[in-house]
């Protein structure tokens, strides 16, 4: 198995502004729609809140680096309007990540990579 065709987990924690809650929700469904509708590689792609609702996490695999790298085009335009409204209070992908998208992760401070160690 190449390193571009290993499942790669997603995951990002993030703080709403106050009385954004509304079109952070609008914006998840939105994406979501539009994942369902176009990234057969995206395997899970969840939000969940804390019991205020006002922080989420976002939980995201991927079947290879290639899907995720489609899933950012795909939701590009949202990942501005989220950002806009949330602050990040840490983002990470675990895998072994292609060198495309190595490259693309080494642009940004977040998410960070995580490579494996172990795996069961």
């Amino acid at each position: 198995m190449t390193k571009s065709s290993v499942e790669l987990l997603g995951i990002a924690r993030f703080k709403i502004k106050e009385g954004k809650l509304d079109e952070y929700k609008r914006l998840c469904e939105e994406a979501m729609k539009l994942v369902r509708a176009n990234e057969p590689g995206t395997l899970q792609y969840e939000v969940h809140f804390n019991a205020d609702e006002s922080e989420c996490m976002v939980i995201e695999r991927y079947r290879d680096s290639k899907a995720a790298m489609q899933h950012a085009e795909n939701l590009s335009h949202i990942f501005e309007g989220v950002l806009a409204i949330v602050s990040v209070v840490h983002g990470e992908v675990l895998g072994e990540a292609s060198p495309e998208l190595k490259a693309n992760l080494a642009d940004s401070d977040v998410p960070v990579l995580f490579t494996p160690f172990m795996k069961l």
